[in-house]
């Protein structure tokens, strides 16, 4: 007999717990894992004729700008640094990314890793999301100064994660997969409140 490989979420356990802060909050927040999505770290210099290449291979350009999002249909670039993007796809494009990315690098410095496995999403929307966020997160999240497509690397309480405004209701935090129970534990707490 072979033992056939399942996957399993870092919170398939919390689907029941967030759905009842949807409910007790009559709709004012919700939160929910989107686990599975394709991250891939990218490294390599800031040379123009580069970052020109990834442009072409993604079929949008890298963020340049810090803590900026750029997008195209269902693939995003995170900029983490000078330096540094994180690529988010859906399930299933790891390879097909990385050999984007590889493309791009076309001999050039650099490094493709993929990440997937890293970390898991928890997306929180809601007119008192951010207030509720707030509490544990340390940089400003109103509106008018962490907006859509932008992101930062921070703290939620203290695990590092990395949060994206998705729109003006929708956050969302990539969470280390050994973290992600005390992160949900936490937005669980302090959400509910």
């Amino acid at each position: 007999m072979i033992a056939e490989a399942v996957r399993r979420s870092a919170l398939a356990g919390y689907a029941e717990r967030f759905a009842a802060v949807s409910a007790a909050s009559g709709g004012e927040l919700s939160i929910r894992e989107r686990p599975f999505v394709s991250q891939l770290n990218l490294r390599t210099g800031t040379d123009a004729a580069v970052i020109q290449r990834f442009a072409a291979v993604l079929g949008f350009p890298l963020p340049t700008v810090p803590n900026s999002v750029a997008s195209l249909e269902d693939r995003r670039a995170l900029w983490l640094g000078p330096d540094e993007w994180l690529i988010v796809g859906p399930d299933g494009q790891q390879a097909a990314i990385e050999q984007e990315l590889r493309n791009g690098l076309n001999g050039a410095f650099g490094s493709v890793t993929d990440v997937s496995a890293n970390r898991t999403l928890l997306e929180i929307r809601g007119a008192k999301a951010r207030v509720r966020l707030a509490h544990g997160i340390a940089i400003d999240l109103d509106p008018r100064s962490f907006g859509p497509v932008r992101c930062a690397q921070t703290l939620l309480a203290k695990a590092q994660v990395i949060i994206e405004c998705r729109d003006e209701s929708g956050l969302i935090l990539y969470v280390r997969a050994s973290f992600a129970t005390y992160a949900a534990d936490w937005l669980l707490d302090g959400l509910a409140e």
